[in-house]
């Protein structure tokens, strides 16, 4: 069997040299995609399994052909899958072909993944190679790619702390690649080495369900699921393809772990009476929430305490504007603290982020029983941006950094927690009485401010410099949209 690592050099060598014909690394990813469930659904039927792919439409069908007959075969076979809602559909959704070259495509066919039987390695290998790739698309951020990958670091903090179990329903309503998929199910396989068969077959199918409205980020998902040994080819998809926050879906989850995408608005773009190109903010208006407002975080906050059964509980990632935000943000936050436990706030250290500019935090809360008394008593928030400095490549967040963070949350002992130099504890009294209810709480002094010895690298500050300015300006794009939504001319 091939080691992960030559299957990963196999496959970043003929990334490079697509790339020189323009092909990006978001594209490469979708060929692969293709041919790999192509590839693996074939092995499978040859093992005595039922046809997944109708015959005509499959990998042998592609072995025959060469040149232009081989990339109009393939453009054939793009074109007549993906209409179901199992993993074949959501794979081939809307799938075309990016390889200008049918050398090239030939060469990838037969050569790069035609000489593996992927059915047959390891998990982790099949796994690693693919999430290797992921990891390079999220860096490549000219594609814009970043914006759905969560540092994996993060992740695997807060599925350490979360504590996922081998009988629970989980979600993610904004699911991207599958990152809190992959980390759960890791930790679960870690935690609890000796499920029995109907546990296993639940872990394997029907433990996961997400949301993601992006087609190609959706089929990432479902691949890379595949390649993890959760569900299989025939599957019925537990990635829905779908804007999360449409509507209630009516289903219920013991947990929520997500990171719902950057962008303050929900908004579309519509043609007005000149003819001219104009961005309208669309409130979300839903009966199961609090509040009705355009300011997307906001709707996700209200969306995942819907999605959780009474007594779930949820990990969130939220940008700081949620945590402050006036008018429904107020009208939110209050009604969170009261109607669930919001025990715990992560502040999040800038840099971490492949999309620039992001200053978030991890909303930690549990969904409680109706009461007349808040469900709040404390909020416990771990201060981890004050005095650090991150970078993407020089200076990447690591798991050890959250270490610290981890110990202080004392998952399953919550009630033995003791307040440290960067964990400090508020009464719900108190926080309701900041104004507005504002979470935005800091104490820490900042050290580059009165130690000029202490200033991190340049480089590091050239970076945190960047990332104020694209900051202000993505909040200045977004106010600009709106004054232009409600008729006012910036340019007079």
């Amino acid at each position: 069997m091939s080691d992960t690592k030559v299957i990963v050099d196999k496959l970043w060598n003929y990334c490079n040299i697509l790339r020189d014909d323009g092909l990006s690394y978001g594209d490469y990813l979708e060929q692969l995609t293709y041919l790999l469930f192509l590839k693996m659904a074939d092995e499978q039927h040859q093992l005595g399994l039922d046809r997944i792919v109708p015959e005509g439409s499959d990998w042998p069908s592609l072995l025959d052909k060469k040149g232009e007959a081989l990339e109009a075969h393939y453009i054939a076979i793009l074109n007549e899958l993906g209409k179901g809602e199992d993993m074949l559909g959501v794979v081939f959704r809307k799938a075309q072909n990016r390889i200008q070259d049918p050398a090239k495509l030939e060469r990838l066919i037969k050569d790069l993944i035609g000489d593996e039987q992927w059915m047959t390695l390891d998990a982790d290998v099949k796994g690693d190679a693919y999430e290797g790739l992921l990891e390079k698309n999220a860096a490549d951020t000219k594609s814009g790619a970043g914006q759905y990958f969560t540092p994996r670091a993060l992740i695997s903090a807060m599925v350490d702390v979360m504590q996922p179990g081998p009988d629970m329903r989980i979600c993610d309503p904004a699911c991207g690649t599958g990152g809190f998929f992959l980390a759960a199910f890791d930790h679960i396989v870690h935690e609890h080495p000796n499920l029995d068969p109907d546990q296993k077959r639940h872990l394997r199918s029907g433990l996961f369900t997400g949301w993601e409205i992006v087609d190609n980020t959706a089929r990432l998902c479902a691949m890379n699921l595949l390649l993890h040994g959760i569900e299989s080819p025939e599957s019925d998809s537990p990635v829905h393809v779908d804007d999360a926050l449409r509507a209630d879906p009516g289903e219920r989850f013991d947990m929520v772990l997500t990171n719902p995408p950057f962008g303050k608005k929900s908004s579309v773009t519509i043609l007005n009476g000149e003819g001219k190109a104009e961005r309208q903010s669309l409130t979300v208006v839903r009966d199961d929430f609090w509040a009705s407002t355009s300011n997307k975080q906001l709707n996700f906050v209200q969306h995942v305490k819907t999605l959780l059964t009474i007594g779930g509980t949820a990990a969130v990632v939220v940008p700081d504007n949620v945590l402050f935000e006036g008018g429904a943000g107020e009208t939110i936050r209050r009604r969170l603290l009261h109607e669930c436990d919001v025990h715990t706030l992560l502040r999040l250290p800038t840099g971490i982020f492949y999309a620039q500019g992001v200053k978030a935090n991890v909303l930690f809360f549990d969904r409680k029983p109706g009461s007349d008394t808040p469900w709040t008593r404390e909020l416990w928030i771990y201060d981890l941006r004050t005095n650090q400095h991150f970078t993407l490549k020089t200076n990447p967040l690591r798991r050890a950094d959250l270490d610290d963070f981890v110990g202080c949350y004392k998952p399953g002992q919550r009630a033995k927690r003791e307040e440290s130099e960067r964990f400090h504890r508020f009464t719900y009294d108190e926080l309701v009485a900041r104004d507005k209810a504002s979470l935005d709480i800091f104490w820490l002094r900042d050290e580059s401010l009165e130690d000029t010895d202490n200033l991190p690298p340049p480089g590091v500050i050239a970076a945190e410099i960047v990332e104020d300015l694209e900051a202000a300006l993505a909040e200045f794009t977004e106010l600009s949209e709106s004054l232009q939504g409600i008729g006012v001319d910036l340019e007079d």
